[in-house]
């Protein structure tokens, strides 16, 4: 989903019957950190003002393979460099997401420079394709078509595009989706009160099984290596663990966990890491599909009301969308989650520095190494090659 970063206070009919797994295969990506809903409860530190808002191989050669509407809300946009699809080869699968994007030419320009490098840097194997698929409205389609006709027209290496109808997996996954976002977004008509925003949790239940693995990068991020490598983190999950993720590289959530680390002193929730519970950041996710489908634990999660009855025991209440959920089950439930290392998804947003929290924020925000993916949450432009 092209979503947006780093501040406080960051779209899914069903078809019919024999064709309902394969209508829901999506997830987004992209606008994360244009989280800027204010602090939904009163803090010790007096309450920062809301930041700003969100600005909201060769098609040439198959510039169309075809469209299977068919499919309930897929289309096949186009396939490069041979036999995509060929017996034996194996498919890597990312998920974006793009929406309200036919009048913002800002989250198409942002959309454009993240795939443009991603075309770039990927490298795969003579077996291998790179299966992107965009989650979008109807208004978006073309413009997601658009880009990416543009960003993969010199990509060396076999690709697919397929689109998803968001009306179609947002039907599927709605009364999970209307329960989370009681809890994870500051209301209706908000940012991160759009259905998008919570699809990424229960997308192994849509999904189809031949599917395991997937891959969720926002559309506000620049590539500075390989994708290929960041599908090789897949195997160092421990076991149990269902999803990789990276910390959230500002103390938001020592923010919005103030009145659970008031009355324990001491706690790791909310500390920034190595050793503390700092929570995480959605804009880069590893979903291990399979894992997901067979945990008895994470699906419990998703229950009515088990997310409830953790966010009263932390006294949360949250306005950033499926991060928001990851964090707060992290808190309980560290097990079930692979900690990416900080340059999968190095945050640039620094809002919070100026909002109250100056004394701490570097503790979140340093990362060393070298950046592999730049997240340009909150606006924050993204450094130069």
């Amino acid at each position: 989903m092209a979503r947006l970063a780093g501040s406080p206070a960051s779209l899914l009919r069903p078809p019919p019957c024999a064709l309902a797994a394969a209508a829901a295969l999506a997830v987004l990506c992209a606008l994360y950190y244009a989280r800027s809903p204010a602090p939904p409860r009163p803090a010790p530190r007096p309450a920062p003002p809301p930041p700003p808002p969100a600005s909201a191989a060769n098609p040439a050669a198959a510039e169309s393979v075809g469209e299977s509407k068919a499919k309930a809300g897929e289309e096949l946009l186009a396939a490069a460099a041979g036999a995509a699809g060929a017996a034996g080869e194996a498919e890597l699968h990312v998920l974006l997401l793009l929406a309200k994007a036919e009048r913002n030419a800002a989250l198409r320009s942002k959309a454009e420079a993240a795939l443009r490098s991603l075309a770039r840097f990927a490298k795969l194997g003579p077996r291998q394709t790179l299966v992107l698929h965009l989650l979008s409205d109807a208004p978006s389609r073309p413009v997601g078509k658009a880009v990416l006709r543009d960003a993969l027209r010199s990509a060396q290496f076999q690709h697919k595009v397929v689109f998803h109808d968001v009306d179609v997996v947002a039907e599927k996954l709605l009364p999970l989706v209307e329960a989370m976002q009681k809890l994870f977004s500051a209301g209706a008509g908000t940012y991160y009160g759009d259905s998008l925003f919570f699809l990424s949790l229960a997308m192994h239940r849509v999904l189809p099984k031949e599917i395991s693995r997937i891959i969720q990068v926002d559309l506000d991020v620049e590539y500075r290596t390989n994708i290929r490598e960041l599908f090789e983190e897949f195997d160092n999950f421990p076991e149990g663990a269902v999803i990789g993720i990276v910390h959230e590289m500002q103390p938001v959530y020592r923010h919005l966990f103030w009145q659970y680390r008031q009355e324990h002193p001491g706690t790791k929730v909310g500390e920034p890491p190595p050793d503390g519970l700092p929570g995480f950041n959605s804009g880069v996710l590893l979903l291990n599909l399979e894992a997901m489908r067979h945990s008895e634990l994470y699906n419990r999660l998703l229950e009515p009301g088990a997310a409830q009855r953790l966010a009263d025991q932390f006294h949360f209440r949250g306005h950033l969308g499926d991060q928001d959920f990851f964090t707060l089950v992290g808190m309980a439930h560290p097990e079930l989650f692979h900690v990416l290392d900080c340059t999968w998804n190095r945050q640039l947003c620094s809002w919070w520095r100026e909002h109250g929290y100056r004394d701490v924020f570097d503790h979140y925000f340093r990362c060393d190494g070298h950046v592999r993916i730049y997240h340009g949450n909150c606006n924050t432009p993204i450094p130069q090659e």
